[in-house]
């Protein structure tokens, strides 16, 4: 709450993703969209340069459009 508009949270790899090869581990509790609100879920096992560029225009584009709350 602290943090100014506009603000995104964006998981990154497969891990925050849905927990990746840990899912299920009894350390786990999933992805992040299980504890907060995730904007933008960019997948891989590190996902590559390319795909978060492209994964953050698209997050950047729908802002513009309204269809992304801050």
């Amino acid at each position: 709450h602290a943090t100014p508009n506009p603000k995104w949270v964006v998981a990154i790899g497969d891990c925050a993703r849905d927990g990746g090869c840990f899912a299920g581990s009894y350390a786990v509790v999933g992805g992040v969209s299980e504890v907060i609100p995730v904007d933008l879920h960019i997948s891989g096992c590190p996902p590559t340069p390319t795909a978060m560029l492209q994964g953050l225009l698209a997050l950047l584009e729908r802002a513009e459009t309204g269809a992304v709350t801050s």
